[in-house]
């Protein structure tokens, strides 16, 4: 909803999300590094602007990308149109990830890896086909229903067959593009593709359904890359190519001092940045107005809030990354540098997690999946709860995964070992966090968490003796994207162990009881009652009691007084011509008097009946000097009593 009470409440959960991020910067670079870092004042106005552009960000994904990508899905279900779906998932796949830039990044050092082996472009559009193939794979199975852990353990098998076949120059390159191609726009738009499909097509559910096609987009890339390099490896004779010249690596600190400094506020580099997020989002842009006026004929829904919105995720995120270069990816990068040099491997490993779990926290794609999951799942699944298992295995698997590049180990073993478990816990985690958990690996390697974690494993791979950085640097964002989906089906089954409800399955449970209740209430008298301020009706199986109590007049007040803090909700107020023992010998005289009592009549639930009678006698003192008479007695086929829910 576009208005400022959803921005300011963004902007509070932004900057919520930020403070580990803070937290670890602070201590790292005050307890371990003991240094205060160059330029600390930028950096904190940065993270400001992180925190803005982070909310103004989600704010515009709620207003334009999810409406129109469900909407989209909903038209093309309710058309029967499954070519022009299959289509347009391929076009939103293939589209946006071939203008990936940290994908354009890594093919460019692939080709230097690779002494020409590998094409630049070659690579980028295996890898952006690999996309548009998965989200074509994903939308099938959403339609046919078919359960989504058959294609991914398929997929992993394949992975790992791949892997065995793969030269090691590959491997570590092919489980990273895993885990760069589903940028910070194409998963908020991907996942409401499939939300919407799964809303839309009868007997599909959108949380067990709707997710999974960020987990193909992740997956099958793996798969893709491996098998081309294969190919080149294999057929393709380094000697028929020119190799290029690679200088050798610069000094690294050198470097690190260099990118420290403070981020350039000129208006062209300003307005370059702009437009370079204008153009990563303009073919997501282009493709849906494509397929809306061209296929679909019909105009978009909104189409002003829809524009404003588009405008918000590009301005929302230009700020983000502005705040980002504001010294935050700088100073990451010169820390992990300070650490790894240090050589303390525990210090080392502590870094990577608490790296790991700040960035994870702060990533706005990870974020808008976990706002979404919690909606369609009625709240069965907490977005907060969530991101923190994320970000927990986020963290387990970089500092794993440094342990690997400081130890050695293959890193064949170590994602094998990974998807067994994954496999293991698919069969023991319940259905609906499935999908969502295979998901939350592919979130996770984004904006936020891609560059650090890259900077890290290179540092570690460039400052241990027997690394080497182009091929030992590589792997961290695997282990980033395979520990989330453990940690996120133990979530799923701790919330099952511990019966955890969404609020529908609570009111499903309630009207149970309602109706057992009904069933059994001729065993104690059907008791009904009105819902105040409702004009709805319940019989309860409950049973009710009257409370009286007759005093003096002037004494009535205190009772009304007493009964309410002692748990009465609602009084009849009558009458009475009180005698005493001496009044009744003589009682003709007495019947006009124009002394009266008080009468007052409590309805209430028996189980508040001690307490009221118990604070009357007490404060009234009718057992002692007071004067008044108090009983009670069970009563059954109550009709027309008001109550307030709260009462009930």
């Amino acid at each position: 909803m576009l208005s400022l009470t959803s921005f300011f409440s963004l902007l509070k959960e932004s900057f919520r999300d930020l403070m580990p991020i803070i937290l670890v910067i602070v201590f790292f670079q005050l307890a371990i590094i003991q240094s205060v870092p160059e330029n600390w004042l930028v950096t904190s106005i940065g993270l400001g602007i992180v925190g803005v552009g982070l909310a103004i960000f989600l704010l515009g994904l709620e207003v334009a990308i999810f409406p129109v990508g469900e909407k989209l899905a909903s038209d093309f279900a309710h058309n029967g149109s499954t070519f022009w779906i299959l289509l347009f998932g391929f076009m939103v796949g293939f589209g946006t990830t071939i203008a990936e830039p940290a994908l354009l990044v890594i093919a460019e050092k692939a080709a230097s890896i690779s002494f020409g082996r590998i094409d630049a472009l070659t690579l980028r559009l295996v890898v952006a086909f690999s996309v548009g193939f998965a989200i074509v794979l994903g939308v099938y199975r959403i339609i046919k229903g078919h359960p989504i852990h058959y294609y991914i353990i398929a997929g992993y098998i394949l992975v790992v067959t791949a892997t065995a076949f793969s030269p090691n120059e590959i491997v570590g390159l092919a489980f990273d593009l895993g885990g760069v191609t589903t940028s910070t726009v194409t998963v908020p738009l991907v996942a409401a593709l499939g939300i919407g499909l799964a809303s839309t097509i009868k007997g599909r559910n959108p949380v067990l359904d709707g997710f999974g096609l960020i987990a193909f987009a992740s997956l099958t890339p793996m798969i893709f890359v491996q098998f081309y390099g294969i190919f080149v490896y294999q057929f393709i004779d380094v000697t028929n190519t020119v190799a290029p010249v690679i200088p050798a690596l610069p000094d690294v600190s050198a470097e690190f001092s260099e990118t420290a400094s403070v981020f350039n506020f000129d208006i062209l580099a300003i307005l370059k940045g702009l437009f370079d997020v204008l153009t990563d989002v303009l073919p997501i842009i282009g493709v849906i107005f494509f397929f809306q006026y061209v296929i679909l004929k019909k105009p978009i829904e909104n189409l002003k809030n829809v524009i404003i919105g588009f405008g918000l995720v590009v301005i929302g995120l230009d700020a983000f990354i502005i705040g980002l270069e504001m010294g935050l990816f700088s100073l990451g990068e010169t820390m992990a540098f300070e650490l790894t040099k240090g050589g303390s491997h525990i210090i080392i490993y502590l870094f990577a997690f608490s790296i790991g779990f700040s960035t994870t926290m702060a990533e706005p794609s990870l974020t808008a999946i976990a706002r979404k999951a919690k909606e369609i799942s009625d709240g069965k699944i907490n977005d907060f709860v969530l991101r923190l298992f994320v970000a927990f295995g986020v963290a387990i698997g970089i500092a794993l995964g440094a342990f690997r590049i400081v130890t050695g180990g293959d890193i064949v073993w170590f994602i094998s070992a990974g998807y067994v478990f994954v496999i293991a816990l698919t069969f023991i985690a319940p259905k609906y966090i499935i999908p969502i958990a295979y998901d939350s690996g592919g979130v996770t390697t984004s904006t936020v968490t891609v560059p650090l974690v890259a900077a890290l494993g290179l540092g570690l791979a460039t400052n241990i003796p027997g690394r080497d950085p182009l091929i030992d640097g590589f792997g961290l964002i695997a282990f980033a994207s395979l520990f989330p989906m453990l940690t996120v089906m133990a979530y799923g089954v701790i919330t099952e162990r511990m019966g955890v409800k969404g609020e529908h399955e609570k009111e499903e449970m309630h009207i149970n009881e309602l109706r057992h209740a009904l069933e059994h209430a001729e065993d104690m008298g059907l008791s009904t009652v009105n819902i105040a301020g409702t004009d709805k009706r319940h019989s309860y199986k409950m049973q009710f009691s009257a409370v009286h109590v007759i005093v003096p007049f002037d004494q009535e007040l205190q009772a009304l007084a007493s009964a309410r803090k002692a748990g009465a909700h609602g009084v009849t107020i009558m009458t009475a011509h009180g005698m005493g023992l001496d009044e009744m010998d003589n009682f003709h005289r007495r019947l006009h008097s124009d002394s009266t009592d008080a009468n007052l009549m409590f309805i209430t639930p028996t189980k508040n009946v001690d307490n009221i009678v118990k604070k009357i006698v007490h404060d009234l003192d009718i057992t002692g000097e007071g004067s008044g008479i108090t009983y009670s007695y069970p009563i059954s086929h109550l009709k027309g009593l008001t109550l307030k829910m709260s009462d009930l």
